[in-house]
């Protein structure tokens, strides 16, 4: 009787850990994988719809090192997140755990080295976070989306496995409706802030918009907020008179990707990854305090792939208004960018990495 492989991913914090981690629940569950998903308290609030996992709450904490109190308070919580870890591994032991990546995961991970488990990483942005970093040298595998990944000591460069990015398969084989040259016909925007929503998004972008109310083309914005700024943007909208539809964090996102002809969001390695599949045109704000700069690293990329454009959040004012206007007189400029995104695909993504975690887990040592 073969004997079931068991998978236990670990993520949390932001959507950007969580929602990959989800996509990867639905692959090795479609090959018969036992799939298990530990979380934390932030990473909650994007597993809520879908309490049909074998979810296992382990909450933690980043290493705060601003004042020794914060310091030593972080490194309790850590130590416990690491016993609890280790008890649940005693009793539940799996054949691999993969971590996501961000503190969240370190707990899990830490306690699979003490066990002799198996475990592997994902760094999906261009400059390896922390919890990654430490993990490295006692992980199996380093699975990244990038091969130019920075931060990582040559002698751990044969752990590098290049994957991609964990996109939805809804994504990768998304169809867009209409033409382009249909679309052209408004400026159609989708302004998305990230898993935790953009406050500069909703105090800035509605003032940038309202500069084309007179615009030879008419133009139509569907705005990401959070739920405290719908009341403020739609009467923004509404007193400008520009045509709107305003709506918080959704799983449906694709609906949305079938109505635009340009995206104007955070850099989130996410985010980029899906825009690029779908071969949508955007604008790319990074989010100034993220950590390391990652987001600035990550538009940097797409831009110099010419997948998108980039604007520094303190130009927005100067400059977002006279980008747009020039995409949309331009078509070349679309065009073109279209052109560089056809090139690109995460295509074959769960079938490298189904491969890569077989072999891993049938190594002898």
């Amino acid at each position: 009787m073969t004997k079931t492989k068991k998978i236990l991913i670990a993520t949390g914090g932001t959507g950007g850990h969580v929602f990959p981690a989800y996509r990867l629940v639905n692959n090795f569950t479609k090959h018969n994988y036992e799939v298990k998903l530990t979380f934390d308290n932030r990473g909650f609030k994007y597993l809520k719809n879908y309490r049909h996992l074998n979810l296992i709450k382990i909450p933690t904490s980043p290493l705060l090192k601003k004042n020794i109190l914060k310091f030593l308070l972080s490194l309790i919580i850590i130590s416990f997140s690491t016993l609890k870890s280790l008890i649940f591994l005693i009793f539940d032991r799996p054949s691999i755990v993969f971590g996501m990546g961000g503190y969240s995961s370190f707990p899990i991970c830490i306690a699979a080295a003490i066990l002799r488990i198996k475990f592997v990483i994902y760094e999906n942005n261009l400059i390896i976070g922390k919890a990654n970093k430490y993990l490295l040298p006692l992980a199996k595998k380093i699975f990244v989306s990038y091969k130019d990944l920075e931060g990582v000591p040559k002698k751990y460069n044969s752990k590098i496995i290049e994957i991609g990015n964990i996109v939805r398969e809804e994504i990768i084989n998304l169809k867009l409706e209409g033409t382009t040259n249909e679309k052209f016909d408004t400026i159609k925007i989708l302004v998305l802030g990230g898993s935790q929503g953009a406050k500069v998004f909703a105090d800035k972008l509605p003032h940038i918009f309202k500069r084309f109310k007179n615009f030879e083309i008419p133009i139509k914005i569907y705005q990401q907020c959070q739920k405290n700024q719908n009341y403020q943007l739609s009467e923004f909208y509404k007193r400008a008179e520009i045509d709107h539809e305003i709506f918080n964090f959704t799983d449906d996102i694709i609906s949305y990707y079938n109505k635009v002809n340009l995206v104007i969001t955070r850099s989130g390695a996410s985010v980029l990854g899906e825009l690029a599949n779908v071969k949508i045109p955007f604008i790319s704000i990074p989010l100034p305090t993220s950590a390391d700069n990652h987001q600035l690293k990550n538009a940097l990329y797409y831009k110099k792939k010419g997948f998108g454009y980039l604007i520094d959040e303190k130009d927005i004012n100067d400059q977002l208004y006279e980008l747009i206007k020039s995409i949309f007189k331009d078509k070349s400029l679309i065009k073109n960018i279209l052109v560089n995104q056809s090139q690109y695909s995460d295509k074959k993504i769960f079938k490298h990495i189904n491969t890569y975690i077989e072999e891993i887990i049938n190594e002898k040592n």
